[in-house]
């Protein structure tokens, strides 16, 4: 306990080191910057008007000059290097989910304009399948404040979404980008607009055969002298086995602006994946004797109509979503063919629709009013499954499920100083409805500086997911929801000089109690099922600043960072008599985690540096310290250097970037193999005809 107030207090002494700012970045200070090759330095007013759908929300939102700066990425990797929250992945193009403060990658919600797009299957959604050239723009809603958009988030919600593309006449853009282990990447967006259309279409391609070496430290190789006598040992150094990718996304826009306050949208997005398994770092199986693949179509679609008015907001969405999966493990039992012995397939169809409206009678009301639906139909079938009694069978589930959400809040600011908010939301999954209510406050404590104070509270419910309750074999359909309650306190400040500097802080710290966590355990069938068995509590504090800096003319600095303290302690009652896992982190989850992003710009040249750090993460509930019930802390640093050129035809874009620059030996994923230092190079190419004068 003792530790704990220490960290806490020493937390608290850098606490205003960033803002969390309500306000969306500007197409020409962000996206400029990274065409031009300037920082643009926001002015920072002393005091101004904080926005009402903004109290007492605690927000970390990543502009889209963040999202392009290293146009290979995966969400997935730019929410490692520039948010407090812990990515967890398997490789390059392998699952990597995302958790808030100490839960788990089902307890947090994600939405792409607007829709949610988790897996109902397992509740969690892949961000490698989702390109950052495809996102213009990402917010992060910590804990409570999620309930402001979705029900479900017990840690918070990744908000995505696209934007038109304010195009002109005609445009294009083509980025040719090769690395290392035959690794190419291919991006393309062609636009075209007028004062009431835009239209955009983006292509990405992604290939590599990802062989990379890496020291294999689950297995020793003993050193023999003449007589057969054992002299020393080594780890051996090892290529990572079938792990090839060929990932293909398009994405589809059209916008069309009345200019009467009316917005029509459609957004289509369509991804093919084909990926090879990697063989882990345990396995001594030759992998020409088997081949594991997993294949992926889906399609997400979404019509979308805004009607804006002086004091209200009307909007109505309607969606769907396909997504077809296979999984497939085939392997030579010695006769020499390859014989099929896992074939999954996995559909799910999903209807969408949503209406919200927001109104504002004066400056110190704000209301809001909203209603989605998500219609669930899933299909899992597993076609080779051994059964008890000998031979295969068939085995799965066909099932429908109804996610229905209503929401209203008032928000009220009866003083310059001070907001208040209630948020009350219901939640139905298939047949069961849950409450779920919500406070929000804010003052202003100190007008120099824009010193603001910030708390909430919140309940919250996370319903089991279509395999928790159905999966063959092992579903539980007598499992409870998960339930918590939230509690938050912040503080963020903003300041600066116009021309010269922005500096903006935040600091939070949360306490999350959640009843009847969902824990899949083996049973004595010899199959895994899910339970309700703990009780958990998270808390800690979570910090984040930003800075940027004119140095001098045309030399402009950017510093960002993050941190986060995050304990996440099982305190339920013990299983059985061997349970040892009350009163221990749960797994895989990090205590503490940093990041930090260095950006210099001088004129066409800029130079990124990009710093991640985890702390060690225990794959035992136990939190065994031996081999395979620990990893070890990593640092992982980027480093990128890009020159723009501009001609009277076109503008140019040369840019190299160093992976992993220190060559870090690290796991996320127990026996999952990392890249070591790898390089790539990057060509991208804007002509400038067709626009107009």
């Amino acid at each position: 306990m003792r530790k704990r107030v220490a960290i806490f207090t020493l937390l608290l002494v850098p606490a205003l080191l960033r803002a969390q700012s309500n306000q969306s970045p500007q197409d020409t200070g962000a996206a400029s910057w990274r065409e031009k090759g300037v920082v643009a330095i926001r002015e920072v007013p002393v005091w101004g008007q904080r926005p009402m759908k903004g109290i007492g929300v605690q927000e970390t939102r990543l502009d889209s000059a963040i999202l392009k700066e290293n146009i290979a990425l995966s969400v997935a990797d730019v929410l490692a290097f520039n948010s407090p929250i812990f990515v967890k992945q398997y490789g390059r193009a392998t699952l990597s989910t995302v958790s808030f403060r100490g839960t788990g990658p089902s307890h947090t919600q994600v939405t792409w304009n607007g829709m949610r797009i988790n897996n109902p299957m397992l509740g969690m959604t892949d961000f490698s399948m989702i390109p950052s050239y495809f996102i213009d723009d990402a917010s992060l809603l910590h804990g409570t404040s999620s309930v402001n958009e979705t029900g479900g988030g017990l840690g918070g919600l990744v908000r995505l979404s696209t934007t038109p593309a304010a195009a002109d006449g005609f445009g294009l853009q083509y980025v040719q980008g090769i690395g290392m282990y035959r690794t190419f990447d291919e991006f393309l967006r062609l636009t075209w607009g007028d004062e009431h259309w835009q239209v955009s279409t983006r292509a990405v391609y992604q290939s590599s055969a990802n062989n990379f070496k890496y020291r294999n430290r689950d297995k020793k190789e003993n050193i023999y002298d003449e007589d057969k006598n054992i002299i020393g040992s080594y780890y051996p150094v090892e290529r990572n086995k079938s792990g090839a990718f060929d990932d293909v996304h398009v994405l589809q826009e059209v916008y069309y602006n009345t200019g009467r306050g009316d917005r029509f949208g459609l957004n289509a997005w369509y991804i093919n994946s084909n990926r090879e398994l990697p063989v882990t770092t345990t396995d001594y199986a030759d992998d020409r004797q088997f081949e594991n693949r997993q294949r992926e179509h889906t399609l997400r679609s979404i019509v979308s109509w805004d009607h804006y008015r002086s004091s209200w907001k009307a909007a109505a969405k309607a969606g769907y979503i396909h997504t077809w999966m296979a999984y497939d493990y085939r392997r030579d039992p010695g006769s020499g063919t390859m014989t099929s012995m896992t074939r999954a397939r996995n559909k799910v169809n999903t209807l969408y629709g949503q209406v919200e409206g927001e109104y504002t009678p004066n400056d110190r009301w704000f209301f809001t009013a909203g209603v989605s639906v998500h219609q669930h139909f899933v299909e899992s079938i597993d076609k080779h499954i051994i059964l008890q009694q000998g031979g295969r069978g068939i085995v799965g589930y066909d099932k429908g499920r109804i996610e229905l959400s209503a929401s209203a809040s008032a928000k009220w600011r009866p003083t310059e100083r001070l907001g208040m908010s209630v948020v009350l939301r219901e939640e139905l999954y298939g047949t069961e409805w849950a409450t779920i209510p919500a406070l929000f406050a804010d003052y202003l404590l100190s007008k120099r500086g824009n010193i603001v104070a910030k708390a909430s509270v919140s309940r919250n419910y996370r319903f089991p997911t279509l395999n928790d309750l159905y999966f063959l074999p092992g579903g539980n359909p007598d499992l409870r929801s998960e339930s918590g309650f939230s509690y938050e306190a912040g503080l963020s400040f903003a300041v600066g000089k116009e021309g010269a500097y922005t500096l903006s802080g935040a600091a939070a710290w949360y306490d999350l109690h959640i009843d009847d966590w969902i824990l899949w355990l083996a049973t004595t069938k010899g199959f895994f099922s899910p339970r309700n068995v703990k009780e958990v509590h998270a808390y800690g504090v979570e910090m984040q600043a930003d800075l940027d800096v004119v140095l001098a003319r045309e030399l402009k600095l950017g510093l960002a960072g993050t941190f986060s303290w995050a304990p996440s302690i099982n305190e339920g009652e013990p299983i059985s008599p061997a349970d040892q896992s009350v009163g221990k982190q749960l797994p895989y989850e990090p205590e503490f985690s940093a990041t930090a992003t260095g950006r210099l710009t001088w004129r066409s040249w800029g130079l990124l540096y990009q710093f991640c750090y985890y702390s060690e993460r225990y794959t035992m509930s136990s939190n065994d310290i031996s081999l395979s019930g620990r990893l070890t802390p990593y640092l992982m640093s980027n480093l990128s250097l890009e020159k723009g050129f501009a001609f009277t035809w076109a503008d140019l874009s040369l840019k190299g970037t160093v992976n992993n620059l220190f060559n870090e030996e690290y796991l996320s994923v127990l026996s999952r193999p990392m890249p070591r230092m790898n390089v790539e190079f990057f060509i991208g190419i804007k002509p400038k005809w067709g626009r107009r004068k």
